[in-house]
């Protein structure tokens, strides 16, 4: 009996209650306003029994502990195994605090409301399912995404040195501009792109709810195209951000210098929204059709070492940490983000300090035919997402960050000797990342054999 490929697409609201913790940033904001509508969206996969779940949540990060009981729910709902189902978070800095256990009244309502959804939208997705075929293509967006880390004159390493700071010398890596669109035509139904990119949506600062970049990149796709849905898949991102520190003519409409010495504005959320949806256009039309004989999914642990202090420092990192969470940072020595450092190196080390050594870290993966995802469990930065993309034998492959849970940073091991905000916060000793690129292409080659 020949094996019909089909997919589902579908997506609900996620507003939180005004009031409840914004996260993103290691200082208070509670929820005022909403700007736009925080999202989960399901993309469902199936052919002959199988089924696969990959939905994105408009969320700057959850732990693991909570991605795996909304995946219990899911699979309770549809009985889709727990593996076969990739939830993304888009990483939205100005979306709500979901905790394992929840602090206040607030949370713990909105974690239930939360699930709910979560586990509709899957089933929304599945009850959609239609015959489909899919197409690939790769379009770039410019100018919308820079490396946040530079060398400054004085031969330190700083991340987001303020926007015209005379002190930069020029930023450390290599940017990955590109757009990955997969394009799925579906019988019966609307046509279903995923896009991928990678930068942090950290665009629009202060305490209104916002989706930021991913969600203008949904509704500008689905606006230009007719009959189209659209969800946006955040890639390797944890070294590049939207700040153009050297801005010209019209590069700083929109926008307003930050707290942290960061350029933020909703206009420029906007901005980039549109800019990744033209990437989108460039190659929608041209996109090249691939066959699919099969889909499979899979989930494998990798155990990295943990980034614990040094004894001598933790009683300055215990210190930092107190005065923190008294909300008393005006006491701790530093400014802007090299505030935002010091408080999360100290937060790391506290929270680290009773841990075990190693650390494990859920990388999911998903094959559609012989275009591959890839789900890292933090933010790695964009080198890991280009290693990764040099797996042998896939058409394409996409890595997302946040998925299966926000573990923290994934930075190059020269980081950790430049220094520099991503390295002195990981949760994750040196060499992780190229553990990580090493043991993903390995984990990809199982999943071509399966």
């Amino acid at each position: 009996m020949e094996k019909i490929f089909k997919v589902g697409y579908a997506r609900v609201n996620v507003n939180p209650p005004m009031g409840i913790d914004v996260t993103g940033y290691y200082k208070v904001r509670k929820a005022d306003g909403i700007l736009d509508d925080l999202e989960a969206v399901a993309v469902a996969y199936q052919m002959g029994e199988k089924k696969i779940i990959m939905m994105t949540i408009d969320n700057c990060g959850m732990k693991k502990e909570v991605i795996n009981m909304l995946k219990e729910k899911i699979t309770e709902r549809t009985g889709v195994p727990a593996e076969a189902i990739f939830i993304q978070l888009t990483h939205t800095h100005t979306g709500p605090r979901v905790l394992p256990e929840p602090q206040d009244q607030i949370q713990a309502d909105y974690k239930v409301f939360l699930t709910s959804r979560v586990v509709d939208v899957a089933q929304f997705a599945l009850e959609d399912l239609k015959p489909a075929k899919m197409g690939i293509g790769k379009g770039v967006a410019k100018n919308i995404a820079f490396i946040r880390r530079y060398k400054m004159k004085d031969g330190t390493t700083k991340t987001n040195p303020g926007v015209n700071n005379p002190d930069i010398v020029g930023p450390i890596g290599e940017l990955d501009d590109s757009v990955r669109v997969v394009r799925f035509d579906r019988e019966g139904g609307e046509t279903v792109v995923v896009a991928n990119f990678a930068n942090h949506p950290d665009c629009v600062g202060g305490n209104k709810i916002s989706a930021d970049w991913p969600g203008f990149v949904r509704r500008f796709v689905e606006k230009a195209i007719d009959n189209t849905k659209c969800i946006c898949l955040n890639g390797a991102q944890g070294d590049v951000n939207h700040v153009n520190v050297h801005p010209t003519k019209g590069d700083f409409n929109d926008m307003f210098n930050d707290f942290d010495g960061c350029s933020r504005g909703y206009g420029h959320a906007r901005h980039v929204g549109r800019v990744i949806a033209g990437a989108v256009m460039q190659v929608y039309d041209k996109v090249e059709y691939l066959p699919v004989d099969d889909i499979k999914y899979s989930l494998e642990m990798v155990n990295v070492f943990a980034n614990k202090g040094k004894p001598e420092d933790m009683p300055l990192a215990h210190k930092y940490a107190e005065l923190h969470l008294a909300g008393r940072d005006d006491e701790i020595p530093f400014k802007a983000m090299m505030l935002t450092t010091v408080v999360a190196e100290a937060m790391r080390m506290v929270a680290l300090e009773n841990e075990p050594d190693t650390i494990e870290l859920p990388v999911g993966t998903i094959a559609i035919g012989n275009v591959a995802f890839i789900g890292i469990p933090g933010e790695p930065f964009n080198a890991v997402g280009r290693g990764i993309a040099e797996a042998e034998g896939w058409d394409m492959i996409i890595s997302t960050c946040d998925t299966n849970g926000a573990q923290g940073y994934f930075p190059m091991q020269d980081s950790y000797d430049e220094g520099g905000y991503e390295a002195r916060t990981s949760r994750f000793k040196a060499g992780s990342a190229e553990q990580l690129i090493k043991e993903g292409k390995e984990i990809l080659g199982r999943l071509k054999k399966q």
